[in-house]
């Protein structure tokens, strides 16, 4: 066995360049001859000087006689020399028939009753496990919407098209950073084997520029993948869902000029922020997103977002409170949208003499109250929880006892020595207190009682005094707003908690697929960094949709913990006549893994067999 370097010329350009090839000298027809064993490309970067080490290291791994790496391999020789063992198992299925004299049947297995092999059974390895029940779903659904036509038909080339599937499968099952999902491809995954792409060879670069690519198409790709999952499930666009969630950066990022500081729902309001706006159907497929500047304003996001989306007039948009402002419910109102939203107005109100009573999943029973405005046009829907009404009294009461203690502490300071007495320094520390108090101190009546020169406090005196209609009166109760003055209060409720579903989207997002934290530090690198974690999304949602068809109910992260552990693994024997038998299968699938395989159509073996004698 021996490297080849041969001179070669690009019919196109004209250019010439060396390519290597791994040859072994074979008799024959009592002739011998050389025979190309795998093609190892123009880019192959080990030193001539270790191309004999090297060939020496793969017939060792071939004929299993040593399972350590040698102390005096270099690693980018081991690197290889695993590299290439793999693709010759991987690629020998047709060498090992010939030499063997066996054939595979079309599931990919060896046909039944026709292969025998002698083994020695103590020598069996197994060696090079890559995790494969991820990407095989991942692929899965890719395939039910002809992801990798959609990229050959935006212009992508293979070796692109091989980037973007990688970047996006891992983040599926390995989120991370594009360097991390780089080492992942090539260490742990058997995604390449599946895709037949060496993913070993791909430079890091590889990745950061499909991200830039991929975020060139992304309208095109947004929209077409909305459109196919439409059709997929056979689903209308009736429900709009939109709202906002942030990300942060690590570090300062100066040549992002979206990257600003502002409230963040991770409480990380410290670090440099993003912020992602999403619009989904009801069934929580993606129809568009859009990246703003960390410290945007919700209510301003509304119109950039659904206009030019060609969303159909009439469609339901649901959104949270922080997008509802007057203006923005006059607009949509104006461009002929429906709506439900959660109501700004701070003032509750409810009457359970004229509420229903319904029970959601969860088997708890709520009230709800409907009120028409006085024109007829809009509805108000007032919805009392027992559980949130709890829930919220305990942090009223939380608070409360908070700010109480520390009023006692400033009254009590008022008969220490060497303690603020000034009335208008107190009246500042007392400011403060009410800043923290989450709107509890404002139900407070406090009075400072001064000295006879009206500069000093001598006594401190409050009282709660609850406002009506105030969180503390009126607790668990929310309210909501509709343009739907003909539904009954049910079907306004239960078309309020699809709203719930995107907050389980962000959810996902997240913490499922490593939207946060950022470590780009250019602008256009974030925003891509972003857009493959909602393509991520779709696939996920493909999956989950289909199975919940089957009545399969599960978070991805659930799903990802049981098919992460199927992989492909190589089982190596030792044979009598001297040949060593390498055999490469995946895993079985079993249990709840089993039932999702079925549920969606999977192979059961991705990759199928192959076998390699040397």
């Amino acid at each position: 066995m021996f490297i080849r370097r041969t001179q070669t010329r690009n019919t196109a350009s004209g250019e010439r360049y060396y390519t290597h090839r791994l040859v072994q000298s074979k008799r024959v027809d009592g002739k011998v001859r050389q025979i190309t064993l795998l093609n190892l490309g123009r880019h192959f970067d080990v030193e001539q000087s270790d191309w004999p080490l090297l060939c020496a290291r793969i017939e060792e791994l071939l004929s299993n006689q040593a399972s350590l790496v040698p102390t005096d391999c270099p690693s980018v020789v081991e690197r290889h020399a695993q590299r290439i063992v793999a693709q010759l198992v991987a690629r020998g299925q047709e060498r090992a028939g010939v030499e063997s004299g066996t054939t595979s049947g079309s599931d990919g297995a060896a046909s039944r009753g026709s292969v025998f092999q002698s083994v020695d059974v103590d020598s069996m390895a197994l060696v090079r496990p890559r995790t494969v029940g991820v990407e095989a779903a991942a692929l899965w659904a890719m395939a039910q919407v002809n992801f990798v036509g959609l990229l050959e038909s935006l212009g992508f080339t293979g070796p692109q098209r091989a980037a973007a599937i990688g970047s996006i499968v891992g983040r599926m099952a390995s989120p991370a950073s594009e360097r991390a999902t780089h080492d992942w491809l090539g260490a742990r995954s058997g995604l390449g084997e599946l895709l037949d792409v060496d993913y070993e060879a791909m430079g890091l670069s590889s990745l950061y520029r499909i991200s830039d690519r991929l975020l060139r198409h992304k309208s095109a790709l947004e929209n077409a993948l909305f459109e196919r999952t439409q059709t997929l499930f056979g689903l209308k666009t009736t429900i709009t869902l939109y709202d906002l969630t942030n990300t942060y950066f690590e570090g300062e990022v100066p040549n992002n000029p979206k990257a600003q500081r502002g409230h963040s729902k991770e409480k990380r309001s410290d670090c440099p922020l993003l912020t992602l706006g999403l619009v989904l159907d009801g069934s929580g497929f993606v129809r568009h997103s859009e990246v703003f500047e960390g410290n945007v304003q919700e209510a301003r996001t509304l119109e950039a977002m659904l206009e030019g989306l060609q969303a159909p007039k009439g469609a339901l948009v649901v959104m949270d409170r922080g997008i509802a402002t007057e203006a923005n419910l006059i607009w949509l109102r104006e461009q002929g949208y429906r709506y439900l939203v959660v109501s700004r107005e701070q003032k509750r109100q409810f009457d359970p003499e004229r509420a229903v009573s319904i029970q959601n999943a969860g088997g708890e029973t709520l009230q709800l109250e409907k009120v028409l405005s006085e024109d007829g046009n809009e509805v108000r829907l007032y919805c009392h929880s027992e559980r949130r009404a709890k829930k919220e009294e305990a942090i009223n009461e939380r608070f409360a006892q908070r700010f109480e203690a520390a009023l006692d502490k400033i009254a009590a300071g008022l008969s220490k020595p060497r303690t603020t007495k000034r009335i208008d320094k107190l009246w500042e520390r007392i400011g403060r207190l009410k800043e923290q108090s989450r709107g509890v101190g404002r139900y407070y009546d406090i009075e400072l009682i001064p000295d006879a020169k009206g500069e000093k406090a001598v006594a401190l005196r409050y009282t709660r005094k609850p406002a009506p209609g105030s969180m503390l009166t009126h607790p668990g109760v929310y309210c909501l707003r509709s343009s739907e003055t003909d539904w009954d209060e049910e079907t306004l409720w239960r078309s309020y908690i699809t709203l719930t579903d995107l907050e389980a989207v962000f959810r996902s997002l997240k913490s499922e697929l490593g939207l946060r934290p950022v470590f780009h530090h250019k602008e256009e690198r974030a925003d891509g960094h972003l857009f493959i974690t909602v393509l991520a999304y779709q696939f996920v949602q493909i999956i989950r949709h289909r199975l919940a068809e089957q009545g399969i109910h599960a978070s991805w992260r659930r799903l990802r913990q049981l098919l992460s552990g199927q992989v492909r693994v190589t089982a190596v024997f030792g044979q009598p006549d001297g040949h060593t038998l390498h055999v490469r299968k995946a895993t079985q699938p079993e249990g709840r893994h089993l039932e999702i395989c079925q549920a969606l159509g999977i192979d059961r073996q991705p990759g199928g067999v192959h076998k390699y004698i040397h």
